[in-house]
């Protein structure tokens, strides 16, 4: 059920924000394609429009808010560079952002993050800084960190340039396709669905919005049923991109009253979508991109009869890694 978010004023990032970011990115973000399946259709008694972010640049949606919000920097903010924390899709997209702005970036990444992320992002020329994801605070070193150095922060989703960016997912998926009568959204921090609810709403009234996230992180669920933020004690999950444990203070104020829920999946579920998108559509998908199909497929959304759009976040996951987590679900053990 949607509900109030806190605080009084207009919403931090809107319509036109959104609209914005998108003749920023005209040109520089691919307009990824839409997706379909007679096959995905039939198991869910829908239309399902899939949103394939795994094929914009640096493999993930990420590139867009990242991009947005460098390409609005000061000349002398660029010249001084910028600074995140991240686990992965958003070190990449900051560090090719600030490549394609004559800047550079400096980037915390989790000493879990996948191999792969950590060798792409350091390829697209940032400066990587490891952490500790489960004892060290990524938000002081971050501050600290740009502190130090005059650095921008970058926020990887709880930023409205970088919410706005974000949005254009959702603007280009409405825009694509017709009478969409629900939205089922990725969810980690908030920054995708704070900004394509925003778009998806303003532009269908109507529309629901569902977010979906790992049971191992489920912050945003136990929010909305109390009404608040609430910070959650993270476990572990292969969706390592939405391992947070609160809600984004602009991604709550801004997505709460027009989510109409938000729903878990487990591991197992996330590695059976991405099984079912490799042999049904070719097409390979990280776990975090991953998991809003997951609910549609375990049946968490009720979409029979509807035309549903889903997004499919982001791709960047290795061969190694993607065959370790389809073995594990062939041998019933679970993704490790």
């Amino acid at each position: 059920m949607r509900t109030a978010a806190p605080g009084d004023g207009p919403p931090p990032v809107t319509l036109d924000d959104v609209r914005a970011a998108a003749g920023r990115l005209a040109g520089v973000a691919h307009r990824t394609p839409v997706l379909t399946s007679h096959t995905l259709d039939e198991l869910t008694g829908a239309r399902i429009f899939l949103k394939a972010e795994n094929l914009q640049r640096m493999g993930a949606f990420k590139f867009r808010g990242a991009y947005n919000r460098v390409s609005t920097l000061t000349p002398e903010q660029r010249a001084d560079g910028v600074v995140a924390s991240s686990s992965g899709n958003h070190a990449q997209a900051l560090a090719l952002a600030a490549r394609l702005c004559g800047s550079h970036a400096v980037v915390l990444m989790p000493t879990d993050a996948p191999a792969s992320k950590v060798a792409a992002t350091r390829g697209y020329g940032a400066e990587v800084v490891p952490f500790d994801r489960f004892g060290d605070d990524r938000e002081a070193m971050t501050r600290a960190l740009a502190a130090e150095r005059g650095l921008t922060i970058v926020h990887p989703y709880d930023d409205p340039f970088v919410i706005a960016g974000a949005g254009t997912v959702g603007l280009e998926l409405v825009e694509d396709v017709a009478d969409l009568d629900a939205l089922v959204v990725c969810l980690g921090g908030g920054g995708l669905l704070a900004g394509c609810a925003t778009a998806a709403t303003a532009l269908r009234p109507g529309i629901r919005v569902i977010g979906v996230e790992p049971a191992a992180s489920d912050d945003w669920q136990r929010s909305l049923a109390a009404g608040r933020r609430v910070r959650v004690t993270v476990g572990r999950t292969i969706a390592d991109g939405q391992q947070l444990d609160i809600p984004g203070e602009l991604n709550w104020r801004i997505a709460a009253p027009l989510l109409d829920r938000v729903v878990t999946v487990d591991d197992a579920q996330i590695a059976a979508a991405m099984r079912f998108l490799f042999e049904r559509l070719r097409v390979v998908v990280e776990p975090s991109g991953a998991s809003a199909l997951a609910a549609v497929l375990a049946g968490l959304v009720d979409a029979g009869g509807l035309r549903v759009g889903v997004t499919i976040s982001g791709g960047n996951i290795d061969v190694t890694r993607f065959a370790e987590v389809m073995a594990s679900l062939a041998a019933g053990s679970g993704p490790g």
